[in-house]
């Protein structure tokens, strides 16, 4: 079982679907993260086992290199939907309570903003590394973040944002969220942001790519 496992954290890792994707072309044919998970769970491996020794080391492994610069988003992307090919048969478990996710994060957009990338990466490393994601899209106006913080009061809240002119909505919606919710951790990334304006705007952290997050999490949670 040790062998599978290595071989789905390894297609995870690069992206191998299922036996019919034809990406990467050194795995023509052969079995994907779609059937090997369905094998592993079919084996009795459990689906806790599957995720924190396959999914999550074959996600970290690709956050790593890119967190480097050694893979880029088309790299990380193709991981993520080797990933999700995989959580689809690990979700019923989820589900059932068998499975528990390490906590839930709720991440947008802020308002005035419709850019999504750097947002959607982060959203697929979390859930690559076992979190529960709440994605609330783009052009998110704070109440949206507030009223959802409101239904799920021990959630962590991620501020994206790519202009500059709508850095002072990421200001404003942070300044909104601890007022009402100070205990909360909030985070913010994008490519206007800066450690100096994550201190100035009163945020808990600014990570410059998901994988540092995934590892700040780990220490406080």
């Amino acid at each position: 079982m040790k062998d599978m496992i290595e071989r789905l954290a390894f297609c995870i890792e690069k992206g191998k679907v299922d036996k019919d994707a034809p990406y990467p072309p050194e795995l023509k044919d052969q079995d994907g993260a779609s059937e090997l998970t369905a094998q592993l769970l079919k084996s009795g491996v459990s689906a806790n086992v599957i995720l924190k020794e396959a999914l999550m080391a074959g996600m970290h492994a690709i956050g790593e290199k890119f967190g480097r610069g050694r893979a880029f988003i088309p790299e990380l992307l193709i991981a993520a939907k080797a990933m999700n090919a995989a959580m689809a048969h690990l979700q019923p478990h989820f589900e059932s309570g068998e499975v528990k996710y390490r906590g839930t994060f709720i991440i947008g957009t802020v308002s005035g903003d419709l850019h999504d990338i750097g947002k959607n990466i982060v959203r697929m490393v979390l859930k690559g590394n076992g979190w529960n994601v709440i994605d609330l899209g783009v052009d998110v106006q704070a109440e949206e973040f507030i009223s959802t913080l409101e239904e799920i009061p021990d959630a962590f809240i991620g501020l994206s944002a790519l202009l500059t002119t709508t850095m002072m909505s990421m200001e404003s919606t942070v300044q909104a969220l601890k007022q009402k919710f100070p205990e909360n951790k909030i985070f913010i990334g994008g490519a206007p942001v800066s450690p100096e304006f994550n201190k100035r705007i009163g945020a808990d952290g600014y990570f410059r790519e998901p994988q540092s997050l995934v590892r700040h999490l780990a220490t406080i949670v």
